[in-house]
């Protein structure tokens, strides 16, 4: 790993430990494990296998964006988002992203800089349906927490912006060509190829926009995704008899995903359990439930898909540990 990239990874465990410090802050540790230890199981086993519904409609989404470059089978799919989230989950710096990326050209020849486009094109869309979801908890709820509503004024221009960038490129491929052919003019032959070569993996990847038929599939994967993740919330909290409605859980969804911007450790572990802990003692549960069920949903959501994505990633013909390294040093050239 370069030093920035260290030092980075750094950043991220010290923002990490900052907040799991302020998340515990006045709580001794006995007493919230004594509430984890009165958990009702079942809701949890429930939660934890139902949090694989939401992946696949992930994975049916990740078909819509691509399909206009070529049509990937779902079981592909699903095992790659397995994958890319165990990444996101055990390696620093969102390594997922780019393991799954390198493993999707590495297995349907698709180029990376296509993918890479329609994954920040994923994470735009997830930007927008976690605002909707804030907007929607907080009018299910009435919570009140200046945190909760800073989260939302920080994000809400970032994804807006982008998208609209996202769509006039879309919408007028011929403009980047030309500002690329225009670019790539004034440098050296191979450098001006690569450029042009990228530019249009990159108007390749957003086709989507300009099929009606994949922009809904995708718009209405993303929201359905999401709902399904909050149903797992929402589902977990009956392990802890919170007493919460679904508003909530959107709630909780909405600003924890939208506060995983902030650099952290792999998994968010400490930001995550932070803005949990907050939506929930804004929505009337104590601080020692809150922060025992902020722990355990992040279990729940983290374990289950980062062992299923060991496993897919150790299976003959993904290519193992070493598809890690390989992603790796693949992204590493790739930026020099």
């Amino acid at each position: 790993m370069k030093q920035n990239g260290r030092v980075l990874v750094l950043v991220g465990l010290a923002i990490s430990v900052v907040f799991l410090a302020i998340a515990f802050g006045g709580l001794h540790p006995d007493t919230v494990l004594s509430v984890i230890r009165t958990a009702n199981p079942i809701p949890l086993a429930i939660g934890a296998v139902w949090y694989f519904s939401a992946v696949a409609v992930i994975s049916i989404r990740w078909g819509f964006l691509l399909r206009s470059s070529k049509p990937v089978p779902f079981g592909s799919l699903f095992r790659l988002v397995c994958i890319g989230y165990m990444g996101n989950n055990v390696y620093p710096l969102r390594s997922g992203e780019i393991l799954r990326i390198f493993l999707l050209q590495l297995r349907e020849n698709i180029p990376m800089a296509r993918s890479t486009t329609v994954v920040i094109l994923e994470r735009i869309f997830d930007g927008l349906v976690m605002l909707t979801f804030i907007m929607v908890g907080l009018a299910a709820t009435g919570a009140a927490s200046p945190t909760i509503h800073s989260v939302a004024q920080f994000a809400a221009p970032i994804f807006v912006i982008a998208l609209l960038v996202f769509f006039v490129l879309a919408s007028k491929p011929d403009w980047m060509a030309a500002l690329l052919h225009r670019v790539t003019r004034l440098l050296p032959g191979a450098v001006g190829d690569k450029i042009n070569k990228l530019g249009d993996d990159v108007i390749d990847g957003l086709k989507c926009f300009r099929s009606p038929a994949d922009l809904a599939g995708a718009v209405i994967t993303s929201y359905l995704s999401w709902m399904l993740e909050a149903s797992v919330y929402w589902i977990v909290s009956w392990a802890f008899d919170m007493n919460i409605g679904y508003g909530a859980a959107l709630l909780v969804v909405g600003v924890v995903n939208l506060a995983g911007l902030i650099p952290a450790s792999p998994g968010q572990f400490g930001v995550y359990e932070f803005f949990a802990r907050t939506v929930l003692i804004a929505v009337g549960i104590g601080e020692a439930v809150a922060t025992a069920y902020a722990l355990t949903i992040h279990i729940v959501i983290w374990l289950p898909v980062t062992l299923l994505g060991f496993y897919f990633l150790l299976r003959p013909g993904i290519g193992g540990f070493g598809a890690i390294a390989r992603a790796r040093e693949f992204d590493h050239k790739a930026a020099v």
